[in-house]
């Protein structure tokens, strides 16, 4: 089938919806709706048989949806209408919320439905359950859409006694009361507003946007009060307990961890420094947590949007290498919205000296994957329960084993960065899929879904989304259910990396050879692409390697 998705974002639903197309063999291209004449030029150029909006945030002209059936994702129970749906149902704090598919029509979110279906609402930031409850519910009735389609007999259901269109959530009501506001009402607001827009305040005279919250239990402050920083985090007191914000974004500018945005502003504040690696439950602002079952050990490093400075990739490598001496299995979990995304962009171009500090993160990156590469002890396993991008995918692509949650979209490739790339990624990425599929996907730049990964021996194994830490730990046993197998494989690596150290350090070299002008160069590619992306400038225009329409 020719499928088209008209979109106002290639963005992770999208990339998604995207992947399950294509590994089903559908004929698929996509097209940002820039404007109306855009979409119905797009329209006639690929004659599609039905159009998917996962993400659009730009009503449909009828030229489009009144010559072809336009399916709407939107991320809301049956009858809720308007923008903002996922954070209103956060902010209301709502038990149940859901995801419907239905048809475009002149009214907004009016139209016949096509499939609806619930979930059980997380107490969660509106990133994580956008990426998986969202997520995963769209996945489903997506697939049910299609087969109702192909079956020609569905007859769409018709919306009666439509509700309001209800307005955005907009910053008057997620402006935070300090003085009268809980903590959990501020934590929920911050949830509400994750990713965009923020929540609106002034800290120490800065305008700026709040991001990333977590409950502190032991430190106490006033309400407003910054009383402690840690690993670019702020603690904030409330009226009944204080909390940690992870990130700001000043007014004109883009995110950053909030110690980068007030700077010296937070003189005379203490860091509250935590041990290297804690345990998970631990009820404060921690990005390195690790838990040990018998002899594995699970390590999780949840980095904001899955970004890693030198200075985390610096304390995750310093984990690893005390780690591996206390298990026989060590694995890497990544965080819960991202397994890792590489390199720091918003900290670079923060940055007065560019150029150093991105040639000092790319070799703190080297440097904590070589330790991973080199730990002949251990058995070491990439856990991808969620999405993955650029060098943090061959940050997994370096362990032994690989598995990842089915689902989870992967996008191994840096073109779109302007990036050649590094992170080892010329000796693990060809030998798990070749040289020439190697090249292939790097070039194309185009995302991955778990399943196709498997397909093309990039990683070993898909574990099911439901009980998904069962089917990990089970993997996990399973490596060690056979001890002579066990020590035979730890023998043989041993000596493939001792025969083939030399190799793999020159693989590294040659990267950081074409790497080296793109991060010092003035004139660099890196230096304007990364500025779109990290200050959000709207493409005029929709990438080549998704409008397949376009090609020729």
């Amino acid at each position: 089938m020719r499928v088209l998705l008209i979109v106002s974002a290639f963005n992770s639903l999208t990339q998604r919806v995207y992947c399950y197309l294509k590994d089903e063999g559908h004929e698929v291209s996509v097209e940002f709706a820039l404007s109306d004449k855009v979409m119905v030029e797009a329209l006639e150029v690929f004659q599609p048989e039905l159009i998917l909006c996962p993400y659009l945030i730009k009503k449909l002209p009828k030229e489009v949806w009144s010559r072809v059936p336009t399916i709407i994702i939107h991320p809301g129970i049956k009858g809720d209408r308007g923008a903002s749906s996922l954070d209103w149902a956060i902010y209301k704090e709502k038990k149940e919320w859901g995801v419907t598919l239905l048809q475009a029509n002149e009214e907004i979110d009016a139209g016949d439905i096509w499939a609806t279906s619930n979930f059980v609402m997380p107490k969660e930031s509106k990133s994580f359950i956008y990426r998986t409850k969202v997520s995963d519910t769209a996945l489903k009735l997506v697939k049910e859409v299609l087969t109702k389609f192909k079956n020609g007999s569905f007859t769409p259901i018709k919306q009666s006694n439509l509700e309001a269109v209800h307005e955005p959530l907009r910053q008057d009501k997620r402006k935070i009361n300090w003085e009268k506001d809980s903590v959990k009402d501020i934590i929920r607001k911050i949830n509400a507003s994750d990713s965009i827009p923020g929540v609106k305040d002034e800290l120490l005279g800065v305008e700026c946007y709040l991001y990333g919250a977590t409950f502190e239990a032991k430190l106490k402050a006033k309400p407003k009060e910054i009383v402690a920083k840690r690993d670019g985090a702020i603690c904030i007191g409330a009226k009944d307990g204080t909390i940690w914000i992870s990130h700001l974004k000043e007014v004109g500018k883009f995110k950053l961890p909030a110690t980068y945005v007030l700077k010296e502003k937070l003189k005379g504040i203490k860091e509250v420094r935590i041990p290297l690696w804690v345990d998970k439950t631990l009820q404060t602002f921690k990005e390195i947590t690790f838990k040990k079952e018998e002899r594995v050990g699970y390590l999780e490093f949840d980095f904001y949007n899955g970004a890693m400075s030198s200075a985390q990739c610096m304390r995750l490598k310093y984990a690893i290498e005390t780690l591996k001496e206390e298990v026989d299995i060590l694995v890497l979990k990544g965080g819960k919205n991202f397994f890792s995304n590489g390199i720091h962009l918003t900290i670079l171009e923060d940055s007065q000296k560019q150029g150093e500090d991105g040639w000092s993160n790319i070799n703190a990156m080297n440097n904590l994957i070589k330790e991973i590469i080199f730990s002949e002890d251990v058995v070491t396993v990439a856990s991808f329960g969620a999405n993955g991008g650029a060098g943090g995918v061959f940050l997994g692509l370096a362990c032994d084993f690989v598995v990842a949650r089915d689902g989870v979209v992967l996008n191994p490739h840096y073109k779109t960065m302007g990036l050649s790339g590094s992170e080892y990624h010329s000796y693990s990425f060809p030998k798990r899929v070749g040289e020439e599929k190697a090249k292939e996907i790097l070039q194309n730049a185009l995302p991955i879904s778990s399943k196709r990964a498997k397909e093309i021996g990039m990683i070993d194994e898909v574990l099911s989304s439901e009980d998904y830490d069962k089917a990990l730990e089970k993997f996990c046993q399973s490596l060690l259910s056979d001890e002579d197998e066990y020590y035979d494989f730890l023998d043989s690596k041993s000596e493939f990396l001792e025969k083939n150290e030399k190799f793999i350090e020159e693989c590294k070299e040659r990267e950081l050879a074409k790497m080296y002008p793109e991060f010092w160069d003035e004139k660099s590619e890196f230096h304007k692409l990364r500025y779109d992306f990290v200050y959000k400038i709207c493409p005029t225009k929709t990438p080549q390697r998704l409008a397949i329409h376009k090609k020729g």
